[in-house]
């Protein structure tokens, strides 16, 4: 079960952005992608991203979460916003609460939830809070709110935003070794082709 804790107006507002719940969102997809990800290493996205300590996860829970990740994997692989929307419609529709207001027994900022109750399982509160954050991201920017990073050799999913042309790795690293990879592949091709055009 999770631990709410207390916290002021301010920092709610920095931790729980939608922003940041995307963000946090596509972390835990990341880290629960491994075949056995790491209880404390979980623990310690959600640490990095703002919630409060301790955080101690057993292995069901980490288990519970990979279903709830991979439900969420199918927002970032749409390729419109239109197959985006239709994953999270049905997700929504699936697997969350009504929309509802909450303050945690006035230990937090009143805030919107859509999970079931205030102390829901990790796996059910990543789930919900995730599609929320994401609904909104697609809302607000007409467009998915996440990627799968398009390098072959990367699981990693990451959110979308900004102005600028798409982005389509989930890092610079990425980014870089699939430029030099088309650039060998160009360099090979182009070798060859120039070995058998030579003198006979």
């Amino acid at each position: 079960m999770r631990y709410i804790p207390e916290v002021s107006d301010a920092d709610w507002s920095t931790r729980h952005s939608v922003l940041t719940t995307a963000r946090r969102t596509a972390a835990l997809l990341n880290v629960l992608a491994d075949d056995r990800p790491d209880p404390g290493h979980v623990a310690s996205v959600l640490l990095e991203y703002g919630e409060a300590g301790p955080i101690e996860l057993g292995p069901d829970e980490v288990d519970e979460m990979r279903v709830a990740a991979a439900l969420l994997r199918q927002v970032f692989a749409a390729a419109t916003a239109d197959e985006a929307a239709l994953v999270l419609n049905r997700l929504l529709r699936e697997h969350t609460g009504p929309l509802r207001l909450t303050s945690h027994g006035g230990t937090t900022p009143w805030h919107a939830h859509i999970d079931r109750d205030d102390d829901a399982p990790w796996a059910e509160w990543l789930l919900a809070s995730s599609c929320m954050a994401l609904a909104v991201l697609l809302w607000d920017l007409q467009r998915p709110p996440g990627r799968t990073c398009a390098s072959g050799s990367c699981r990693n999913v990451f959110v979308a935003q900004g102005s600028g042309p798409e982005r389509r790795y989930c890092s610079r690293r990425c980014a870089t070794r699939e430029r030099v990879a088309a650039h060998r592949g160009r360099h090979s091709a182009g070798g060859s082709g120039d070995a058998a055009q030579g003198p006979a």
